[in-house]
């Protein structure tokens, strides 16, 4: 954000810029249409969730947590009034190999404005006398985990109240605390986060706006690279040097856009395209696979490292971790039936010798 005694840039990008607020926990409810960043999802569609085996790791089939949700609603389109993307991830350090993206999972859901759900006004700006339990039980009658907010099904077999979504999470919380109140009804149902889910924040956007002259200027050449291997044929060697330059120029892009603003978590701009880290690892028009629905799938946003700073991931030995997370959706915005719809992600990291 702009500081206050610093002349304001002027140039808009069409880019929207994500940034960390804190917030009143009740602001951040399904019935806020939040966009927001860790703690439990706030499900949009109160039915048709994903279910567990689809908020898997494909890596370890361990349960994925929740990372953040964006609320992009379409103007124009009514089957889309109400639209919010959803973003789960693996916890397991192990599972975030290089340049692989299995460890993530992209939702959509979305609703007309006249639905079953919610009011046709916009929702209050006072906290609301009766905020029902929306973090434990939908209002369809949907009972969510425990642990991370996720569809549960699972309930204790004494109390038969609690609920989890996988034997993993019931263990662990049977563990943690649920062993000492079980059958006790109103301390089962306290909301109590643990350290599986991320800090919660709220998650603002602003326009991105550069200065002109950072529009006109380009990066100044290619940077020198010296090889001495005699091993090596010319040719080669230009090849190498080549590569060099260019995934320089493309991380001396990310490195000067990024700095104007370097706060930012996340970059939205529907059917625009992301800011790339690195020249490889670029997914070609054919790797973006189609919808469902048979429509192409375009750039939306993306999630930027810095998010990392503010999950409280930092392990002594080894950590979750990207460059950059783009989310590809549907061009079309296909109804299905009030469905949480499976959209695509790619991970892209740093080059190995790259740092921000």
């Amino acid at each position: 954000m702009m500081a206050g005694n610093t002349p304001k840039p002027d140039r808009e990008t069409g880019v929207n810029l994500g940034f960390l607020e804190e917030a009143e926990p009740w602001q951040l409810l399904s019935a806020q249409f939040p966009s927001k960043v860790g703690g439990k999802p706030a499900w949009l569609s109160q039915e048709k969730l994903p279910t567990s085996s689809e908020l898997e790791c494909e890596k370890c089939q361990l349960p994925l947590v929740f990372l953040l949700q964006v609320y992009a609603p379409i103007v124009g389109y009514e089957r889309s009034f109400h639209r919010t993307l959803y973003v789960f991830c693996c916890k397991t350090p192990a599972c975030y190999t290089r340049n692989d993206s299995r460890c993530f999972k992209v939702y959509r859901s979305q609703l007309p404005r006249k639905n079953d759900f919610y009011s046709f006004n916009p929702p209050p700006d006072e906290k609301p006398a009766d905020l029902g339990d929306g973090r434990h039980l939908l209002s369809t009658g949907v009972k969510l985990c425990r642990r991370c907010g996720c569809p549960g099904q699972k309930a204790c077999s004494r109390c038969h109240v609690v609920t989890y979504c996988s034997k993993e999470h019931q263990v662990i919380d049977w563990k943690q605390r649920h062993k000492k109140e079980c059958c006790n009804e109103a301390s089962a149902s306290s909301e109590v986060l643990d350290s599986f889910v991320f800090p919660e924040w709220e998650l603002v956007t602003e326009p991105e706006d550069l200065p002109v002259k950072d529009e006109e200027s380009r990066s100044s050449g290619s940077q020198q690279v010296n090889y001495t291997s005699s091993d090596l044929e010319e040719r080669e060697l230009d090849s190498m040097a080549l590569h060099e330059s260019e995934d320089s120029k493309v991380f001396s892009k990310f490195k000067k856009r990024v700095a104007t603003e370097p706060h930012q978590v996340l970059r939205y701009c529907r059917k625009g395209s992301p800011l790339w880290l690195s020249s490889e690892h670029v997914p070609s028009k054919g790797e973006v696979p189609k919808c469902q629905c048979g429509a192409n799938r375009s750039f939306e946003f993306q999630i930027m490292p810095q998010l990392l700073n503010h999950l409280k991931v930092d392990q002594p030995d080894e950590s979750i971790d990207w460059g950059t997370l783009v989310i590809y959706t549907c061009t079309d915005s296909c109804d299905q039936g009030n469905k949480y719809s499976s959209e695509f992600i790619w991970k892209q990291d740093f080059s190995e010798d790259r740092v921000l």
